[in-house]
This record gives structure tokens, sequence and C-alpha cells, in this order.
């Protein structure tokens, strides 16, 4: 979202009283004046300081950005970098944003910039004062902004991304794999540059933190939106996978169902049984698989879940590592496991070592 003259000017205005109320922390240090740079198209910096510390002079310059996702980090730097060079070359550089994850907090040490955010966190480093601040609140426009990014549409393209995080993708054929339209692919790819989770080449975006993509993923991961069906079958153990391979084959053009979770790490990457068997299908799917495993609908003590998706689209990407055996992709089903309880995280972390590394 773009932002107007007059939000940024709300915004530069409560990075003015945040900084001030940060400096007025410090017994030695006496603002002499904050001036909050006019808004122009030749502005250099946004807020200038100058204070004093036990008869010292010393100024402080700051770039306040409307988002502190790390592309947005580094253009603070050089814009800081370049003012300094021509007009203050003796100041404190500090970047203000409205947050500032860890990640970006890391940048800003690593650029040696100083850092405050309207959420609280602050680092200011210069003479003889150091203050150093983090809180763990997030706000709830990040939180949303990060779920937003793995909604069902746009989890579609990070899948087809992550199959090969280093192959590069044009818009329109990354829109066409992943079953979705160029707009939602726009969307994705700003977040991704933006994190700096991916990066644009001559061939076009590609991941360049597959990892870090996947963290974040994870960290905000919801398991997908459908209907919890609990099932019993009288079938167990060799004829149970072998009528479930058959009903889950019984279409190759079309995924109508495939394992999940437990059931899909353990074609994957075995780690540990469980006494349920989990599907995850569309409609179709689940007269197939209610056919095939002679199904019945229990209240407790199920032995089958089928969850009926609302957005099937995640049934696009699947494996088969054995005939038959259709399984939702390594990605998916790290993603499950990690909300499935202490085993589920067990699982989790022994697939993720064994089907998604990837090389540095």
């Amino acid at each position: 979202m773009l932002k107007t003259p007059k939000s940024m000017k709300h915004l530069e205005s409560a990075a003015v009283k945040a900084l001030r109320e940060l400096l007025e922390q410090v017994p030695a240090i006496k603002i002499v004046d904050i001036e909050l740079e006019p808004v122009g198209s030749d502005r250099g910096v946004d807020i200038v300081a100058h204070i004093d510390l036990s008869g010292r002079r010393h100024t402080l310059v700051c770039e306040v950005k409307s988002s502190g996702q790390p592309r947005h980090v580094r253009m603070a730097a050089l814009q800081l970098r370049n003012h300094m060079v021509h007009h203050a070359q003796q100041a404190t550089p500090i970047l203000v944003a409205p947050y500032l994850s860890p990640e970006a907090q890391a940048l800003c040490r690593e650029e040696s910039l100083g850092f405050l955010d309207l959420e609280g966190n602050a680092r200011l480093l210069f003479d003889t004062v150091f203050i150093e601040r983090l809180v763990a609140s997030k706000p709830a426009i990040e939180r949303r902004e990060l779920k937003s990014m793995f909604k069902p549409k746009s989890a579609q393209v990070l899948r087809v991304m992550l199959r090969d995080p280093s192959r590069a993708w044009r818009v329109t054929d990354l829109a066409q794999n992943a079953g979705v339209s160029l707009g939602h692919v726009s969307n994705v790819r700003a977040s991704l540059l933006d994190r700096e989770w991916a990066k644009v080449s001559d061939g076009g975006l590609f991941l360049s933190y597959p990892d870090a993509l996947l963290d974040g993923w994870r960290d905000a991961y919801e398991p997908p939106a459908g209907k919890r069906m609990s099932f019993y079958t009288t079938l167990h153990g060799g004829a149970f996978e072998e009528a479930a391979r058959r009903a889950l084959l019984s279409e190759r053009t079309t995924r109508h169902a495939a394992f999940a979770s437990f059931s899909a790490a353990h074609w994957l990457a075995p780690y540990g049984r469980t006494g349920a068997q989990y599907l995850y299908a569309d409609e179709t799917g689940v007269e197939r698989l209610h056919a095939a495993l002679k199904l019945s609908s229990v209240s407790k003590g199920e032995s089958v879940v089928v969850t009926l998706l609302k957005y099937p689209g995640l049934l696009h990407d699947t494996v088969e590592p054995a005939p038959g055996a259709i399984c939702t992709s390594p990605v998916q089903t790290y993603l499950d496991l990690t909300v499935a309880g202490e085993r589920g995280q067990e699982a989790a972390n022994h697939l993720r070592r064994e089907k998604l590394t990837w090389s540095k």
C-alpha cells in the first residue's frame, strides 16, 4: 500500500516523539532541538536532532521508513550514508520504522545503523552513550501481513518455488504453474523481495533464502481450512495401505486426495507411526476414500481422519514416493507436523533434515 504525504507526516511526527522520549531517558543528554524536515522531493533525511552530551555537541540524523523490512533497511542505509558524506560526516545515522523484526535489527547492526521502532525496540551507540532496548511484542499489522503471505493462493506460489529454490521464474510462468493470477504472483514477489527471501536475476525471481522463508511460514502456519471428519475402518496395516493407494491413484490427471501429516511422513521420511491415518481430500476424494476404505463415521476412537479441504489447491502439489502413495509435498507435510504436538515436532525436524535442505 502506498503511503500518502499525510500518513508519512503522521509517522514522522510519531518518530520525533519516540526519539525525544528515548533521549530523555539519559540524564547526561540535553536535547537542543529536533528538526523535522519538510516533505519534498529532495529533503535528504527526515529528522535531525542536535543534542548536548555533557558539554559536547552531537548530531543524530534519522531516516523514517513506513516499512522496516530488510529491503527498506538497506535503502535507508544508502540514503543515510549519502547524506552523511555530503552534509554531516560526524553525525550518527538512525533508522526509524513502525516495527523492526530481529532480522531487520541484525541488518541495522551490520550496516552500522542505530535504530528505533514505534514498538519500543531501540539501539543507539555514539560517544559514551549506549542504549539498547528489545521488546517481545509484534504489532498486529505485522502479524497480519506475514499471515497474508501464506494464504491459500499465495501458498500455491510458494510451494511451486520451494520445489526448486534456485530456479528463476518469470511472473507469467509462475502464475501458470501455481494456478493463480498474475496479481497474486506480483504480491508474493513484492513480499519476498521486501524480506530479502528472494532475489531477481536475468532469468527471473528465485529464492535466495528458502530456509528463512520456511521458518517464517512455520511460525505463522495455520492448518488448511476445511471440515475435519473422523472415521473408523476395519482395514489396517498392509490391507489399508493397498486399498488407500488404489483409491488415491484412481485418477492420475487430477489429484482428489493425498496422505497428509504423519501418514505422508511415513512415506517421505519414516520416523514413527501413530494410531490414525491422515488424509486431505476434495469432495470427490472423500467419496472415493469412503468407498475404498469402508469408512464409518465415529465421534471418538477414529482410525482415519480426512480433512475435506475448503481450498484444494494444495492437492496440486503432491509427490508419489511409491506407486499410488500420493502424499502432500515435503513442505506441506513439514508444516502440518509442526502443529501436531510434541511427536509432530520431532517428526517435522526429522523430515526437514531428510528432505528440506538446500545448498547455500
